[in-house]
C-alpha cells in the first residue's frame, strides 16, 4: 500500500490508531530527525465540534484539511506549531493530529532545537515540532512523503496496547469526551503520562 492510499484506506479514527508506531521523519536543514509516533488524535470533520472544519468552516488557514488524503496541515496555537495530516479525500476535512513521538533519529539535533531533558523533548504536539525544528507553515499543502516530512507506513513498531481517551484541550461541544485520542500505553513520551505508568523495560512496544 502506498502512503497516499493509507490516509483514505479506513476511517480517520482507525487510521489514528494504526499510525501509532510509524516512523515520522523530517529532513531538517541540520540533518534528518524523527521518531516513532506514540500519540495521536482524530478529528472527524464537519460533524466534530472540536474540529477546525466544524459545520463546514472553510478558511485560508484550514484549507489544507480539504486537500487530498495525506496533505500536510501545520497550524499554530499560542505561538506553538502543530502537525496534522488530512485524511479521507478532497473536500472531506478530517485529519489526525500528531501529539507525541519517541525520538529515534537525530536526537542530538532535536536536543539543540529544544534543550529539554528526557521525555520533555517531544511529549506534546508543540514540543515535538519545536524539537524537529519546524516553526513555519511553508510545508502546508504538501503531501506527506513527497517533501521533507514523511511518515513511513511500512516501518512500524507494534504497540503492546493502544489506549484510548478523550482528547486533550477540547472543552466545548458534544464531542468533548469522545475517545478519539490514542496512545501507546506505558510509553514515557506520551503527554501527561505518570512516572509510575511507564514501562522502562519496553516502553510499551512488543
Amino acid at each position: 500500500m502506498s502512503s497516499h492510499n493509507f490516509y483514505d484506506s479506513d476511517t480517520t479514527d482507525q487510521l489514528a490508531q494504526q499510525m501509532l508506531g510509524m516512523l515520522l521523519t523530517y529532513e531538517s536543514p541540520n540533518g534528518l530527525v524523527g521518531g516513532r509516533i506514540v500519540e495521536t488524535e482524530a478529528y472527524m470533520g464537519e460533524q466534530d465540534s472540536a474540529a477546525h472544519a466544524f459545520q463546514g468552516k472553510r478558511t485560508a488557514s484550514n484549507e489544507p484539511l480539504y486537500g487530498p488524503a495525506g496533505t500536510v496541515y501545520i497550524y499554530s496555537i499560542h505561538g506553538k506549531y502543530l502537525l496534522d495530516v488530512a485524511t479521507q479525500g478532497p473536500d472531506v476535512p478530517q485529519g489526525i493530529l500528531i501529539r507525541a513521538i519517541e525520538p529515534t533519529i537525530g536526537q542530538e539535533i532535536m536536543y539543540r532545537n529544544r534543550p529539554r531533558p528526557g521525555a520533555e523533548l517531544t511529549n506534546g504536539p508543540g514540543k515535538l515540532m519545536a524539537a524537529l525544528g519546524i516553526a513555519e507553515k511553508t510545508m502546508n499543502f504538501e503531501i506527506i512523503g513527497e517533501g521533507k516530512l514523511n511518515i513511513d507506513v511500512h516501518d512500524r513498531w507494534q504497540p503492546r496496547r493502544v489506549q484510548k481517551s478523550g482528547r486533550i484541550g477540547v472543552s466545548i461541544g458534544e464531542w468533548t469526551d469522545r475517545p478519539l485520542r490514542y496512545y501507546v500505553r506505558h510509553n514515557p513520551y506520551v503527554s501527561g503520562i505518570k512516572r509510575n505508568e511507564v514501562n522502562i523495560a519496553n516502553f510499551g512496544w512488543i
